[in-house]
């Protein structure tokens, strides 16, 4: 009888089916998994468990698991800060929705409408219409730069 060997890109299938399937616990246990077997994350891992937690309502998770991407020298990509944004918009943390954006900014990664109104919805929601109508004009301009 054949096994096949668990890799990047059988975990990756799973946690991103476990995203989609609103499992976010199972995405961080077959995190914890990858760790354990010493198999390589990707930004599509790290995206995946970030966007799984989100959608869970995890967003403390959710930002920790960006950290470690960062710290681990992964590098994030629109969907990446996408979610990280969306996790702060649920709990209302405008401030870090914004750095977020300014981090994107400054590494030259493409912000999306996506990612803009997540951020505006964070604004919203932790009642700083003025951010919000900045990252609006931002949007609606095309800057290459921040103002925030």
């Amino acid at each position: 009888q054949k096994t096949v060997e668990s890799d990047i890109v059988t975990f990756n299938a799973a946690i991103s089916a476990c995203e989609k399937g609103g499992e976010w616990e199972k995405a961080v246990r077959l995190f914890s998994a990858m760790v354990r077997n010493e198999v390589v994350r990707s930004t599509v891992t790290y995206n995946a468990t970030i966007s799984a937690c989100e959608k869970g309502r995890q967003c403390e998770t959710a930002l920790q698991f960006f950290s470690v991407m960062v710290q681990s020298k992964v590098e994030a990509n629109t969907i990446t800060f996408s979610a990280a944004i969306s996790a702060c918009e649920k709990v209302g943390e405008w401030a870090k929705a914004l750095q977020f954006i300014c981090d994107m900014f400054r590494s030259h990664v493409e912000i999306d409408a996506i990612t803009f109104c997540a951020a505006i919805s964070a604004c919203e929601n932790g009642k700083k219409w003025e951010k919000a109508l900045q990252l609006f004009n931002v949007m609606t301009q095309n800057k290459g730069e921040s103002n925030l």
